[in-house]
């Protein structure tokens, strides 16, 4: 048969499976005639008895255009117009017409996996008590977020959940914060970061995930979580979460954040301990669908926004998502152990933005050696003031360029430095060296010389095949840029005006490096320098409010890295777009897709490729807070605002799920876009 007369691959319910969801598997297919309907042609791999035989070579996302206020649904709700081209070396295509599948929204009745239901992002304390929100008479009810953030999807060998018609997977999903209680207080920080595992039923026709099992995981042996942002799936197939915006341990005993943090966690507001919290927890998928849970103490204490695992199970990367934050570096021991190993901080001297511009080398300074357990071990005991004085500057105006300090407090042995964009004094105390490195990681990595300058680094993922890392700059301003708040002149980073819009950095992976001292850093996967790769534009406010082209990226915060599809994807935190967007760069072709739109006021969270499981491939993706609304939605909030309160439960419920395709389209000749 000649192959441009092969009869058209469809499938019944149409192939249902990008990203999260159902998808055609990016293999060896073959297109085959009736499936035992007579009118049903399928697209199988491996098939039994194939007419014609293709390899898939390329995937391609035509993007859709942004909603606007002429259909304000759309900028209410999770809106996919974009379509996946599957191109074959046949000369074959087949598009796939994407759209959005949710496994449920915070705050549903899901089930518990034993013949009962369990509320969907609940709160639950040490004692696994729900944490009740009464700020409104007559009307409590437990707490549940509206900020389900990084998500996992893996499968097990040998699962033994009940009730499975296909084949098991589980999702790990965590859920960073809760907006506001009934009563309409600001409720950030103060309540444990709940995790589950998931268990969902694969349907092996059409790759449809259903939800048949919600466990929430415990956490009270690792003092509860903080904060749970981004987070990466390991290569031996464990969660590796985060803990963002570390509490500062010389005030939080002060901390009004802080202390009704304890009192949710424990029943009072002492015995939480700030050096417990800024640390990457690791959570275990059992094969029954619950989950168990082990802090890495010793991978520093920073504003976690997620790690990244290289593939010699060994080096791990990490973003810091905090303004005056540094390029980490950790690496293991053993492999697939991340207990203990080395940190180390980058240090440039010199940066660019300009994806023209040549790459910046970098230089690794060795902060220190630790096992996890001797640093949580100095976390139990630990006062902040047994590791270094801190005094806290006076603001001197709009920048802290020229900070005044209370008179007498100062001498030549404190240095100077800035976290999180305040002017701090700092004295390290004689031999406490390890714990200011693990424990005070970002005052520590100032004084050893590191390039404390980024504005949020946020997602970090990996291009194994051309081994290349890339980290999200949501913003570059401020302490990036010569002269700004918080900016000091030995960072090696003095860009020459903001961009607010920020960007993402590709750093080159390379064996053979040297610390700072001179030493061998072990490993391949080193990053050795950093270039710009893809920028976002502000702009001043279009018709709709935005402030950063809506036609680019703009505030970039989840990344995760599809090798089969040779595909960057990238997910929004964004200020400056009115409706946040998740987009697809193809890194051959360099070309930008936007593939779905986040209800207004939302965050595009949980992003995670998968380019298999049983021979299908995901991507999931949630989102948050929807109709979060700031001074950018000005033109908009009047017109959505009741339509997002209708559709996410009073803007309290957020969606976990994934993207479904459904092919609209078939072709004997690859088309352009």
């Amino acid at each position: 048969m000649n192959q441009n007369s092969a009869p058209k691959p469809t499938r019944r319910d149409a192939l249902r499976m990008f990203g999260a969801a159902p998808m055609l598997p990016l293999g060896a297919v073959s297109f085959l005639t009736g499936c035992g309907d007579g009118n049903d042609p399928v697209v199988a791999a491996p098939a039994p008895a194939p007419v014609v035989a293709a390899n898939f070579q390329t995937a391609e996302f035509m993007p859709m255009a942004a909603p606007t206020l002429a259909t304000p649904a759309a900028m209410a709700t999770t809106t996919v117009g974009s379509t996946l081209r599957i191109s074959y070396d046949n000369g074959t295509a087949v598009d796939f017409a994407l759209a959005y599948q949710p496994f449920f929204m915070t705050g549903d009745l899901v089930p518990d996996g034993a013949g009962g239901t369990i509320l969907a992002g609940g709160y639950v304390n040490a004692a696994g008590q729900p944490i009740i929100d009464s700020s409104v008479a007559g009307q409590s009810r437990q707490f549940f977020s509206d900020s389900p953030d990084g998500t996992s999807l893996l499968s097990l060998p040998n699962p033994t959940v009940t009730g499975i018609k296909g084949k098991a997977v589980f999702a790990v999903v965590q859920f960073e914060y809760t907006t506001r209680d009934l009563a309409g207080n600001s409720t950030y920080g103060t309540l444990p970061s709940p995790i589950a595992v998931l268990t969902l039923d694969q349907d092996q026709t059409t790759g449809k995930l259903t939800l048949v099992k919600y466990h929430n995981v415990d956490t009270s042996a690792a003092h509860g979580l903080w904060i749970t942002c981004g987070a990466s799936l390991s290569p031996w197939n464990t969660h590796l979460s985060s803990e963002e915006y570390e509490p500062d341990a010389f005030v939080a005993a002060s901390s009004t954040m802080f202390k009704a943090y304890s009192r949710n966690v424990f029943g009072n507001e002492t015995t939480a301990k700030a050096y417990h919290y800024g640390h990457m927890p690791e959570i275990t998928v059992n094969p029954d669908g619950t989950g168990s849970c082990r802090k890495h103490y010793c991978m520093g204490r920073i504003s976690h926004e997620l790690v990244q695992v290289m593939p010699d199970n060994r080096t791990v990367i990490m973003g810091d998502d905090y303004t005056n934050g540094g390029f980490f570096m950790f690496i293991a021991d053993a492999e697939r152990d991340l207990s203990a190993g080395t940190l180390y901080v980058a240090k440039y001297t010199g940066y660019s933005i300009d994806p023209a511009a040549a790459a910046n080398k970098i230089t690794w300074i060795k902060l220190g050696h630790a096992t996890s357990a001797e640093i949580e071990a100095l976390a139990n005991t630990l006062a902040p003031t047994d590791i270094m004085d801190v005094v806290y500057a006076v603001q001197n105006g709009s920048n802290d360029a020229s900070p005044l300090t209370p008179a007498g407090t100062i001498d030549s042995t404190y240095t100077l430095m800035y976290c999180d964009g305040k002017a701090n004094w700092v004295r390290l105390k004689p031999g406490m060296e390890k714990a200011a490195a693990f424990l005070e990681t970002h005052r520590y990595a100032n004084l050893a010389g590191g390039s404390m300058a980024f504005t949020k680094m946020e997602g970090t993922t990996v291009n194994i095949r051309d081994k290349v890392a890339y980290s999200a700059l949501q913003n570059i301003q401020d302490s990036m840029v010569s002269g700004g708040k918080g900016w000091t002149a030995g960072s090696g980073v003095a860009l020459a005006a903001k961009l607010g819009a920020g960007g993402v950095m590709a750093h080159d992976l390379a064996g053979g490096q040297v610390d700072s001292t001179g030493a061998a850093i072990f490993g391949q996967w080193v990053p050795s320098q950093t270039k710009a790769l893809l920028m976002g534009a502000d702009i001043a406010a279009d018709a709709l409010g935005n402030t950063a082209d809506p036609n680019k990226i703009g505030n970039p915060d989840n990344l995760k890295f599809s090798e089969k599809m040779r595909t960057l994807f990238i997910g929004e935190d964004s200020g400056q777009h009115v409706n946040n967007f998740l987009w697809a760069y193809n890194v051959d072709t360099r070309k930008l897709s936007r593939v779905m739109s986040i209800p207004a006021g939302g965050e595009s969270t949980g992003l995670h490729a998968v380019d298999e499981i049983n021979g299908w491939t995901y991507i999931m993706s949630n989102f948050q807070h929807a109709g979060d609304w700031g001074s950018i939605h000005s033109v908009v909030r009047a017109t959505l605002d009741p339509l997002v309160k209708a559709n996410y439960k009073d803007r309290f419920g957020a969606s976990v799920g994934y993207l479904t395709a459904a092919q609209t389209q078939y072709s004997t000749g690859a088309k352009k876009a």
